[in-house]
């Protein structure tokens, strides 16, 4: 499992946390956001946006690698995703997300708050059998 350097992990958190203010959520009032880096070193950022028909609603990850993939093409590169919430609450990726990280980034390291402060984990060890059809 390949950690990122400190200073690109801190970039990270404070890109999340800027786009994370943008958040629509008007129904949950729990604001998330997301950061990615790339293997370029491009860094994109995603908040989640909820819809009254609740099933609508788009994660930050995934709205950070969608933006990524419609800005730079679908050949992303994940390295690693920070993920931050306005509450300062346990919050890792849901299993979507996870499925998408997966996809796009199947050696990224995933940072979210846990029960006992900030974790680092391997998007293979949120996503033990995650597929990709390549």
């Amino acid at each position: 499992m390949k950690t990122i350097p400190g200073k690109q992990r801190t970039l990270l958190l404070r890109a999340a946390r800027k786009v994370m203010k943008h958040a629509h959520a008007p129904y949950s009032h729990f604001r998330v956001g997301a950061a990615l880096i790339t293997a370029k070193g491009e860094v994109f950022a995603g908040c989640n946006v909820e819809n009254a028909s609740y099933g609508m609603t788009n994660c930050a990850e995934r709205t950070a690698i969608f933006t990524a993939v419609a800005q730079s093409g679908p050949r992303l590169d994940i390295r690693a995703v920070a993920v931050v919430n306005d509450q300062d609450v346990p919050c890792s990726p849901c299993g979507a997300c996870r499925q998408v990280i997966y996809e796009f980034g199947p050696e990224a390291m995933v940072y979210f708050q846990g029960s006992k402060g900030w974790k680092e984990s391997h998007i293979t060890e949120l996503l033990p059998e995650g597929f990709r059809l390549k």
